[in-house]
This record gives C-alpha cells, structure tokens and sequence, in this order.
C-alpha cells in the first residue's frame, strides 16, 4: 500500500460521538460487527427495534435500539437462542438489562400441528445451528 492510501484512510476516521448521538445503520453495523441487511431483517422480526428514519429511508438508531440490539444478538449469537425464542422473551419482558434471559429449551419452538419429518428436518436445522456457533465462539 502506498502512504497516500494510508493517510486518506486516517483522514477518514470518524470522531467520536457521545453516548446520547443516534448512529447510522453503518455505524451499529460496524460497532456490533452484524452486517447491515441483518439488522434490516431484525426490524421485521421485533417491533420493538423501531429506529428513526429520515428522507430517503435513511435510518438513525437511539442509544435504547443499540443496547435491544446488543442483546438480540448476545442471545441469538452467543447464548444460541432462536428468533422465535428471542420474540418469545421480549414479548414476556424476559429481557432485563443487567440479567441473563431465562433459559428456554428450543424444542419448544415446533409448531404442533408441523408433521414428524418436518419436526426431524427442524431438529436436525437446531444442531446444526448449534454446532456451527460452537465453532464460531472457538474462533
């Protein structure tokens, strides 16, 4: 690389914002390291995440988003939880700040009236899923 590429990319680098300043979706995006169309998808699935959008759909998020968001993620990423699961635990008010949410089992998450092969294929999707964020949290 030559140093002219090193210094536009010094010269680039954004100042700090207070605690209180709204962020741009690429702004959470790159603070949580959770690619942008995922935290699109997570405003269809949890109407709680409602953030602030401007002229041309341009989205600004409350200090309260990022911290939901933290935590939709710590749970979904990390302590392995389903969408379904997470929905589940804001919808009881399962999620205190300082806490750690109630543990649910996944297989609680089946539609009953879902035929045997398809609870088979959805239980076969949940180890998977749990074996691969095994492999991630190794690193």
């Amino acid at each position: 690389m030559s140093d002219d590429t090193l210094e536009g990319d010094a010269t680039r680098a954004r100042p700090r914002k207070a605690a209180t300043a709204f962020r741009t979706i690429s702004e959470v995006a790159d603070d949580l390291q959770i690619p942008q169309h995922v935290l699109r998808f997570w405003e269809t699935k949890f109407p709680q995440l409602k953030p602030l959008k401007r002229g041309g759909g341009r989205r600004y998020y409350r200090p309260e988003d990022i911290t939901l968001l933290r935590r939709i993620s710590d749970l979904l990423y990390t302590q392995g939880y389903t969408i379904k699961g997470v929905q589940r635990l804001l919808r009881e008010g399962g999620l205190e700040e300082a806490g750690h949410a109630p543990e649910l089992p996944l297989g609680d998450m089946e539609e009953p009236e879902a035929p045997e092969p398809v609870r088979d294929a959805l239980d076969a999707l949940e180890r998977l899923a749990h074996d691969l964020r095994a492999l991630v949290a190794r690193g």
